[in-house]
């Protein structure tokens, strides 16, 4: 089978799967006596890949295998399409995001201790809910608290294929910039403490917090600051 025609498969699969397509999905496609090599495949990838420049849609590699999607320079377009609101998160659930994204695996309470306020179990309801963490074990101390993680549909919905793509430390500097990116209100002083615990001064800037043997895998309700700012709780 040519490559041509093993591309226009995969897109139409692609299309009209509802999830990220791995590589072996893809093969599956195909008949035992009829499938195309890996490299045959691959092949197709790249070709489907040239085919979308230029347009509306990109095909993006991420943790769970490969997807068509819109191109972020025509997404406020296309988002009129959809009458509701998009999901606003608030600073303490994308704090303790953060956190376990950098510091994983990381329980509840070695949050709340970096952060210096409670974590509401509403953060790590919606987090868990909606499988940005997991519990992958627990902490051997008293109390075994449970030890939490990311997974791949963080990796996913924020559109990575490994925890090794997170920005450096070192880019991580201006919190004002972050938080008009994450269309926050004014930056928040545990915002800065928590940059600062996350840095960590026993760390090199320049190189990634993560180790090797991570797993692929994230995890809260209001908090204190939520309390004070009910504008800023998260919409779910």
């Amino acid at each position: 089978m040519k490559v041509e025609q093993i591309a226009r498969i995969l897109e139409g699969a692609m299309l009209s799967f509802n999830k990220p397509m791995s590589e072996t999905q893809m093969e599956n496609l195909f008949l035992e006596d009829e499938r195309p090599a890996k490299q045959d495949i691959r092949a197709a990838l790249a070709l489907l890949l040239t085919q979308c420049e230029g347009r509306g849609v990109e095909l993006n590699e991420v943790a769970s295998g490969w997807r068509y999607q819109v191109c972020q320079d025509v997404s406020p377009w296309v988002s009129r399409l959809w009458d509701e609101r998009p999901q606003r998160y608030s600073r303490a659930l994308l704090e303790t995001l953060a956190l376990v994204a950098y510091r994983q695996p990381i329980t509840r309470g070695e949050i709340e201790d970096i952060r210096g306020v409670a974590v509401s179990s509403h953060i790590m309801k919606t987090l868990l809910e909606r499988e940005w963490v997991k519990v992958i074990g627990h902490r051997d101390v008293p109390g075994r608290p449970a030890m939490y993680a990311t997974t791949r549909q963080f990796l996913d919905y924020f559109n990575m294929q490994s925890l090794n793509q997170l920005p450096s430390l070192a880019e991580i500097r201006d919190l004002e910039k972050i938080n008009r990116e994450l269309d926050l209100d004014d930056a928040d002083p545990e915002a800065a403490k928590v940059a600062e615990v996350v840095h960590g001064e026993e760390q090199d800037a320049n190189t990634s917090p993560l180790a090797d043997d991570v797993p692929a895998s994230i995890a809260d309700d209001s908090d204190e600051e939520d309390k004070q700012n009910p504008s800023m709780r998260d919409d779910s």
